[in-house]
């Protein structure tokens, strides 16, 4: 299962940046970037929150009471550093903006998280990888 996770959002990671414009203003104009960036980026919160809960149920901690306390309990396993953990629950909060908010979405933000912290998702990804390793 956390096989086909992984390579679900490797192919979200992929199409995020195969169609993030160059600048912040291309992107405010390119509504087909715009959906496909916060649908692609939706999705990879998304799994890396199911992952996480896949890895405290393997390592027979509680459920999180929510999708960000999944990394936080990651991190206190060491599982993951602090500071992925705190990326992650950024990526998390930034995924509800644009799921429940989606006619406010701050394109900036939007464009900041595929333009420079794509990296927090592959960081992640990497320390799933490990665990299944193990």
């Amino acid at each position: 299962m956390l096989e086909r996770k992984l390579e679900s959002l490797r192919r979200c990671l992929v199409r995020v940046r195969s169609r993030c414009p160059a600048t912040l203003p291309e992107l405010v104009q390119d509504l087909d970037a715009q959906d496909v960036l916060v649908l692609n980026l939706s999705r990879a919160v998304q799994l890396c929150v199911d992952m996480a809960a896949h890895l405290l149920t393997e390592l027979e901690l509680p459920p999180p009471s929510t999708m960000g306390e999944a990394f936080t309990r990651l991190a206190e396993a060491q599982v993951i550093e602090t500071d992925i953990a705190q990326a992650m629950r950024r990526a998390v909060g930034s995924r509800n903006l644009a799921v429940h908010n989606y006619d406010a979405i701050d394109w900036a933000i939007v464009f900041a998280i595929a333009t420079n912290h794509i990296g927090d998702f592959e960081r992640f990804a990497r320390k799933v990888a490990e665990q299944l390793a193990e």
